[in-house]
């Protein structure tokens, strides 16, 4: 029986060796891919760093540069604030700033971790985002305006009108959050989403995931630097202090509200299938207040990649009718 038994585990060996070779051969495929993306991420992240044409002006806040870009010369000063993650916010904007510069004078205000503007290692707790978007505009001696933003500015905005009431005339939201919005207490994975940036996997993701600027008025040059600023600042240290203090942040927001007596203009998506009860909490938002409007706009969350001109007109008629 000895030579039997033999003969039998001599085949059983021989699979073993083969799924083990196989597993060796994937593993050292796998190393090689990665080191292969991580490479091409180096190059390729010192290669944009280069063709990143630079816009707007410094400006100086707590010894770090903040980005702003401003257009127009009216009367009225618009400041824009961008949505959490929106890479470069100024770019982004663009549409919609080129329809509102003829009649007012527009700022872009790019925080910290966005488009050209430094990354700090300061908290990104609302307190601090809204205390260094003030400075920036004291430094710009601009200290009369509207206040208009996209998504999570309906946040950072709230606190900022009951901060500084003598400054802000008018808050305008493009389909801003809302304190109680549901769904806001989620833990993000933070490391997984650092491991995606550092390894160039998200680059990879990226390059072969859907173009978000398909069919939009964008020009290629424009799209072109936006891509290579959503490599640069996407997932950056910055930007993911700022998702892990999301929750904080909403939870922070929930005993606010606009004064009464600041005029209240909210664009809103008219069918976020993500959120429940979208409208009503809009609307809930603008109830109490003296001059409140809402208006519902056929379109994705970015409704200024869109709606650009249409923002535009019912800002400057609002606007005439607060007045």
């Amino acid at each position: 029986m000895k030579p039997i038994e033999v003969v039998t585990k001599k085949r059983m060996r021989k699979p073993l060796r083969i799924l083990l070779k196989t597993l060796g051969a994937i593993a050292i495929a796998i190393v090689l891919f990665l080191a292969i993306v991580f490479l091409v991420n180096v190059f390729a992240t010192k290669s944009d760093q280069a063709k990143i044409v630079p816009y707007g002006q410094h400006v100086s806040v707590d010894g770090k540069n903040m980005n702003v870009l401003i257009q127009g010369d009216g009367k009225e000063t618009i400041v824009l604030l961008p949505g959490y993650g929106t890479a470069a916010p100024a770019l982004d904007f663009k549409l919609l700033i080129d329809e509102l510069s003829p009649y007012y004078k527009v700022v872009a205000v790019e925080p910290f971790g966005y488009g050209l503007s430094d990354g700090t290692e300061k908290d990104r707790t609302t307190e601090n985002i809204v205390s260094e978007v003030h400075e920036a505009l004291q430094q710009l001696n601009i200290n009369r305006y509207m206040l208009m933003g996209h998504s999570i500015t309906g946040i950072y905005g709230i606190d900022y009108v009951n901060k500084y009431p003598n400054e802000v005339t008018a808050f305008v939201g493009i389909d801003s959050s809302v304190p109680t919005q549901p769904g806001m207490d989620v833990k993000f994975p933070l490391k997984t989403f650092a491991f995606l940036k550092k390894s160039g996997l998200q680059r990879l993701a990226v390059k072969f995931g859907g173009d978000p600027y398909v069919g939009l008025a964008f020009d290629d040059r424009t799209v072109e630097q936006m891509k290579m600023l959503s490599n640069k600042n996407s997932n950056s240290s910055t930007m993911l202090n700022e998702m892990d203090h999301i929750s904080s942040n909403f939870k922070g927001a929930q005993g606010l509200t606009f004064p009464k007596d600041l005029p209240l203009l909210l664009f809103v998506q008219a069918d976020n299938q993500g959120v429940a009860g979208w409208i009503p909490l809009h609307e809930g938002q603008i109830k109490d207040s003296v001059h409140g409007k809402l208006i519902t706009m056929d379109g994705s969350h970015y409704l200024h990649h869109t709606k650009f001109k249409e923002i535009a007109e019912d800002v400057r008629a609002f606007m005439k009718e607060a007045k």
